[in-house]
């Protein structure tokens, strides 16, 4: 478990450098929104496999990758929840403003990301 939690981490990086060029990508022709929501989209895909592949060490099937976004759901709400209240309410600016929201929500996706990705006798 040691192992799949520092593999994890470390994909969670990688993702997160994935989503924040994307993000940044984005955002010079969407909104802020718009561009948190495709750029976190497309780099769920990505966080499947190489957790798939690296952190669980399990063959990607369909059923797995489209339960997948459930491990991202709890993410999602509070990332997105925190770049608007940093944005509109905090007014701190959009540019950093992802990586600041994203921190909270990282144990929980890691329970709920293994419990989609291994079998229930492992999990």
């Amino acid at each position: 478990m040691k192992r799949q939690i520092l593999t994890f981490a470390l994909v969670g990086v990688i993702n997160t450098a994935t989503y924040y060029c994307l993000y940044l990508l984005f955002l010079a022709w969407l909104p802020y929104l718009a561009a948190h929501i495709l750029a976190f989209a497309l780099s769920m895909v990505g966080s499947f496999f190489l957790n798939a592949r690296f952190t669980y060490r399990i063959r990607p099937t369909w059923r797995k990758f489209l339960l997948f976004p459930l491990t991202n759901v709890t993410n999602f709400l509070i990332t997105t929840a925190g770049v608007y209240v940093i944005v509109d309410v905090l007014h701190a600016g959009s540019r950093f403003a992802p990586l600041v929201a994203s921190a909270a929500a990282i144990p929980v996706t890691f329970v709920v990301s293994r419990w989609v990705m291994l079998p229930r006798s492992i999990a």
